[in-house]
């Protein structure tokens, strides 16, 4: 399948399905996977509609559990197949985007990963949890900090 242009994913996402979105929900979910690998790395991805490095992740489908969501938001995006159970940390509001927006973070430490093109994904990468991509957004360095112990859980994303 092929991907939008940039030049028309970022406005359709912003002035058309965001608003959306906020008309027929009353509350969104959300779910994101701080991965790490046996190397300390981080797998973080850049959306074709959104700035900056983020955690893997996406929506939470009517009928779906967060979980179900985790491994087929995992695997759409970017080949991933969790080889043990996540382990859920928390349900962050993201209310300066919405009001009603939740966040569902799990950690996950065995996956595995093959060959996978989202139209959704620009880029991906592995980083190492003490030297991050200039561009990582604040709301991922806030939970990579918070995973490293070097700052108190947050209930806001």
């Amino acid at each position: 399948m092929k991907s939008l242009p940039r030049s028309l994913a970022r406005p359709l996402a912003r002035f058309v399905l965001h608003p959306w979105h906020r008309l027929t929900r009353a509350m969104t979910l959300g779910v994101r996977v701080l991965l790490v690998d046996g190397e300390g790395r981080v797998l973080l991805v850049r959306h074709t509609y959104a700035p900056g490095w983020m955690l893997p992740g996406g929506g939470v489908e009517r009928g779906q559990s967060c979980l179900e969501a985790v491994h087929s938001e995992l695997d759409q995006e970017v080949g991933v197949t969790l080889t043990a159970p996540p382990r859920l940390v928390g349900i962050f509001t993201n209310f300066r985007h919405q009001l009603g927006d939740h966040v569902a973070l799990y950690y996950a430490h065995e996956w595995t990963r093959r060959p996978r093109r989202s139209p959704e994904i620009a880029e991906l990468g592995l980083f190492s949890l003490h030297a991050l991509p200039e561009e990582t957004s604040p709301a991922t360095r806030r939970r990579i900090a918070e995973y490293r112990g070097e700052a108190p859980l947050s209930d806001e994303w």
